[in-house]
């Protein structure tokens, strides 16, 4: 079993409020777990208006398929949310005896 993990920090540079943040945020969520059949939660910075850290995971038999759905899902954001920055992600894959 191979369980992987990735955190991904964005910035919101056109968000004015909590509220239009939450109602992006929420919406990257559902898309994420609906298309790549993954978990995503908004792990920091829930406080702050323009920027959100979020953590995706996925479990398999294969770290590859791991990696390659994380990096979808990765490019997904970047490809359906222009008006988002990227400002980093980290995929780490982690394997069970």
């Amino acid at each position: 079993m191979n369980v992987g993990v990735c955190q991904i920090q964005l910035r919101l540079p056109e968000n004015q409020s909590l509220k239009g943040k939450r109602r992006v945020i929420k919406s990257i969520i559902t898309r994420l777990h609906n298309k790549f059949n993954i978990a995503v939660a908004e792990v920091d910075n829930q406080d702050s208006w323009q920027l959100a850290t979020l953590g995706l995971t996925c479990v398999s038999n294969h770290r590859s398929y791991d990696n390659e759905t994380l990096s979808n899902a990765i490019r997904f954001i970047s490809q359906n949310y222009p008006e988002l920055e990227l400002l980093s992600s980290k995929i780490e894959i982690f394997s069970a005896p």
